[in-house]
């Protein structure tokens, strides 16, 4: 089986154009960044993919979910595209195997965006990753009792977090059918958890100082998993990385906030000065 066999992949937009590629976080899938992939389809060839264990991908072996191991699948994905340099953008655990990526092979990659992911995991992040989990009673006897528990129970369970009938619905799209049409997790269980246990075990800060090429850090204003002060210790780290929170947002910033998130990917991409508005705030280190 080829590489690109292996992988639930999309790719649209002219073939002659410079190419961009998004990453989804953990428990994601290519189709969480469709409405943002679409905003720049007419100036870009744009690569979006179910990384491995999620969504429609293969399930790797145990001790397959490591940000290496997710980079080096974009790697193989690449070149068997013959893609030699890309724009990067990756969201959560899609921003640690970016940063992971380019600090590997900066001649591969042009430009990059890391969105609200430090190069540490926070543990209020993780354990919410977690938590979610442990909670939903799989296997459910169908496809509509699924969605009535994240209806009902997933909200009461989940009721002090930020925004969570978005957080039910993303989990929802998460769920499919097996032989016994029983509804189940798309994703490896074992994988999501090894992501995270991985995320808690290796920081990356050498990565973040080591960076040469263009990068931006995007933060959502409301974000439990790059805190204010992280944020800011990050750009710290290497002041040549450009920061940007983006208000009434939290962890899932492109989808919290599409149309700004989008502007400032456009900004960015095309070598302008990022502006402080209503709607986001340029940080610097102080």
């Amino acid at each position: 089986m080829s590489i690109l066999e292996k992988f639930h992949y999309q790719i649209t937009g002219p073939a002659d154009a410079p190419k961009l590629v998004f990453l989804h976080g953990v428990m994601g899938f290519a189709a969480n960044f469709r409405r943002i992939a679409r905003a720049f389809e007419e100036d870009f060839q744009v690569l979006v993919y179910d990384q491995r264990g999620h969504g429609r991908s293969f399930h790797a072996c145990p001790g397959g979910y490591s940000a290496e191991n997710y980079a080096s699948d974009l790697r193989q994905i690449l070149e068997a595209l013959g893609w030699k340099k890309t724009v990067l953008v990756g969201h959560s655990m899609g921003g640690r195997v970016a940063l992971h990526f380019a600090s590997q092979y900066p001649e591969m990659v042009t430009r990059l965006v890391i969105e609200d992911i430090g190069p540490s995991m926070h543990p209020t992040g993780a354990s919410l990753v977690l938590r979610m989990l442990d909670a939903v009673p799989v296997p459910f006897s169908d496809k509509r009792a699924a969605k009535q528990w994240f209806d009902t129970d997933f909200l009461r369970l989940f009721k002090d977090e930020r925004q969570k009938e978005g957080l039910a619905a993303y989990l929802y799209a998460n769920i499919t059918e097996n032989e016994k049409k029983e509804a189940i997790w798309r994703f490896s269980v074992a994988g999501i958890r090894e992501s995270v246990a991985n995320g808690r075990e290796f920081e990356r800060w050498d990565e973040v100082k080591a960076l040469a090429l263009p990068t931006l850090l995007v933060h959502g204003e409301f974000s439990k998993d790059l805190p204010r002060a992280l944020f800011e210790e990050v750009l710290c780290a290497n002041q040549t990385i450009e920061g940007v929170e983006i208000k009434n947002s939290g962890h899932w910033v492109h989808s919290d906030q599409p149309e700004v998130f989008i502007r400032v990917l456009k900004l960015f991409f095309a070598g302008e000065p990022q502006v402080t508005s209503e709607s986001t705030e340029v940080v610097t280190c102080t």
